[in-house]
C-alpha cells in the first residue's frame, strides 16, 4: 500500500473517527514536545508501515539463509544457548543484506516523504519542492534536487562503511 494512501486512512480512522489526532499542520515544538510529536506520529506511521514490511521480510530472509550455515550448526552442537547463537552469530552474519535494504529505504523515505508532507500539511522540503515545481522555481527545485541526491550518495557511503564495520573480512584499501 503506498504510503500517501495509509496517510489518507490514517486520517480517516485517527482524526475523522476517533479524534485523537489533528487531521494536518505541524503545531511546533514552541507548544510542548508532546504536541509536536502528536503532530508527527501518523505521518511517521504512514511512512514506515510499508518500509518495515520489507524490512521484516528481507531481514527473515537473511536470517533463515545463515541459519543454514555450517557455522550455526557448530555453535549449537557446542551447547551455546539458542539466544546467544542467534544474536552473536547469526544476526551478524544476516546484517550485510538487511544494512543493503536499509540504505535503500532510507532513500525511498526521503521521496515517500515528498507526498506525505502534502496529505498531511506538514512543512518541509517535499513542500518546498512541490511549491517551486507549480511556481516554476527552478533554482528551488534544483537545489532541494541537489540536497536529495547529496544525501542519498552519503547513505549509501554510511553503508558502505558499515560493511565494513559488521564483516571484519571486508577491508577497504
Amino acid at each position: 500500500m503506498p504510503s500517501f494512501w495509509s496517510g489518507l486512512l490514517l486520517i480517516l480512522f485517527f482524526s475523522v473517527h476517533l479524534g485523537w489526532f489533528r487531521s494536518g499542520g505541524f503545531e511546533g515544538w514552541s507548544s510542548g514536545v508532546w504536541p509536536g510529536l502528536k503532530s508527527l506520529l501518523l505521518p511517521a506511521l504512514a511512512l514506515g508501515l510499508f518500509q518495515s514490511a520489507v524490512l521484516v521480510r528481507a531481514t527473515r530472509s537473511a536470517v533463515l539463509d545463515v541459519m543454514r550455515e555450517d557455522f550455526v550448526r557448530t555453535a549449537r552442537a557446542k551447547g551455546l544457548p539458542e539466544t546467544r547463537v542467534i544474536a552473536l552469530h547469526t544476526l551478524r552474519n544476516a546484517m550485510i543484506p538487511i544494512i543493503t535494504v536499509i540504505g535503500l529505504q532510507l532513500g525511498q523515505l526521503m521521496a515517500g516523504s515528498i507526498v506525505l508532507e502534502s496529505v498531511f500539511a506538514l512543512p518541509g522540503l517535499g513542500r518546498l519542492a512541490l511549491g517551486a515545481i507549480s511556481a516554476r522555481d527552478l533554482p528551488v527545485v534544483q537545489g532541494v534536487t541537489l540536497f536529495v541526491a547529496t544525501a542519498i550518495v552519503f547513505i549509501n557511503f554510511a553503508v558502505d562503511l558499515a560493511y565494513a564495520f559488521i564483516d571484519p573480512r571486508i577491508k577497504y584499501e
